[in-house]
């Protein structure tokens, strides 16, 4: 890594953030404008998500993340904040006794995170960029100049499909491209400024996939250990989308390969048909319940999209609390949806179930590391290779969800295992 760090700004391992002892504030000044203030509310595909979204939507800001507030909001940053980024270099992690969170632990998750890393802050110290997390990836070759001749866009998704899966995909879906969930714009932690998104209305359609976490590491949450599953599946993730990405530039066409950055991956992935949005405000599958990273590739090769699925998860969340019962911290509403948003990090204008940023990246920075309780408990995290999970999903999307979920609380062990237990198995 190259590159000076602006005054007051600490680098972790090229990932700029900004120390305390900044006194900027926290609106930059010279912001590019917002992509557009206003978009059409309502779209067709809405009709199919069942998405309920406000005549005063607006894009959401990408300075206005959680993770991005924790580097110019002082409702948010903290000394726990930088020491929680800082522990993903090993010398920095905070070793200690409690199960879970040893020198092993930490060593593990900071190895399935360093490649996933490396390739984000490749370009930190000159462009300020943060690939993966707040911009597109951008290791690509040239790719063709002209456009393979294709046919049929049911038959180029197909295809499409067949070699996300070679690449590393577990499941991968198509929608067509959404100005809705594309960032007004994008923050730059480096410069602690805003630019614009560089992606822009001229591609035509989203290849979302998904990258299944390890349950049984799964299992050891909240625990450094735990945050490994979540390390490789970004790792994975970013392997399938630049081969990918790579794959779809080869044939002339163009291809953003995105996980975090540039939009919101949970409604297009609800729209490409990939599963649908929990009371923990995560994504549930069918084939791997939350328990799930999910990437994507902005492009304008000419494919079919995929339908919305549904299978009674809105249903089934109404009457179940698990999640919300089992965040130590209550960030997870119980009730019904709402409009209403706890803060800036998170949309006031859809009715859905809004997880309070704020308080669950407290809990991550008091833990030193990630924290996914609320896929641990969630009734959907099954493997769904024995008959009985399937049977427990067909009949969690019926009208005897009670029974289903009684049937959960009384056969499914949703309890956290040592992490000693995973190293000896």
């Amino acid at each position: 890594m190259t590159g000076k760090a602006p005054v007051g700004v600490v680098s972790v391992d090229g990932t700029w953030i900004r120390g305390k002892a900044d006194a900027d504030p926290p609106a930059p000044a010279g912001a590019p404008p917002l992509r557009r203030n206003k978009v059409d509310h309502r779209k067709p595909i809405d009709e199919l998500t069942g998405f309920e979204i406000s005549p005063d939507f607006e894009l959401f800001d990408q300075r206005n993340d959680v993770f991005n507030r924790a580097n110019w909001d002082d409702t948010v940053r903290s000394d726990k904040a930088l020491e929680f980024w800082a522990a993903y270099v090993m010398p920095n992690a905070r070793a200690r006794k409690a199960d879970g969170y040893s020198q092993r632990d930490y060593a593990l998750r900071n190895a399935a995170w360093h490649f996933t890393k490396a390739f984000a802050t490749l370009k930190a110290g000159e462009e300020g960029r943060n690939e993966g997390f707040n911009d597109t990836f951008t290791m690509h070759g040239p790719g063709w100049p002209e456009k393979w001749p294709l046919g049929d866009p049911a038959e180029t998704a197909r295809e499409i499909k067949q070699v996300a899966k070679l690449f590393g995909a577990d499941l991968v879906g198509i929608c067509e491209y959404d100005d809705r969930w594309v960032y007004a714009q994008k923050y730059n932690r480096m410069e602690q400024a805003s630019k614009p998104v560089d992606v822009d209305d001229s591609m035509t359609h989203v290849i979302v996939t998904i990258t299944a976490m390890d349950h049984e590491l799964t299992d050891t949450v909240p625990s450094a250990l735990a945050a490994t599953a979540t390390g490789m599946g970004y790792t994975e993730d970013a392997v399938t989308l630049m081969s990918l990405a790579q794959y779809i530039r080869n044939l002339g066409y163009s291809a953003h390969a995105s996980m975090n950055d540039t939009g919101l991956n949970i409604p297009l992935a609800v729209q490409a048909g990939l599963g649908e949005y929990g009371r923990h405000g995560l994504l549930i599958t069918e084939e791997f319940g939350p328990r799930i990273r999910i990437g994507k590739i902005f492009t304008d090769m000419p494919l079919e999209p995929d339908t919305p699925r549904y299978f009674g998860v809105k249903e089934f969340c109404d009457i179940c609390n698990a999640c919300a019962a089992g965040c130590p911290v209550k960030a997870i509403p119980f009730g019904e949806p709402s409009m209403e948003a706890p803060n800036q990090s998170s949309f006031s204008t859809i009715r859905k179930w809004t997880v309070d940023g704020e308080k669950c990246f407290k809990f991550w920075t008091s833990q030193n590391t990630e924290c996914s309780i609320c896929i641990r408990v969630c009734p959907y995290n099954r493997s769904y290779k024995t008959r009985f999970d399937r049977f427990w999903r067909w009949l969690a999307g019926t009208p005897m969800r009670r029974l289903a979920l009684r049937l959960d609380i009384w056969l499914r062990d949703a309890s956290r295992k040592k992490a000693t237990s995973w190293w000896r198995r």
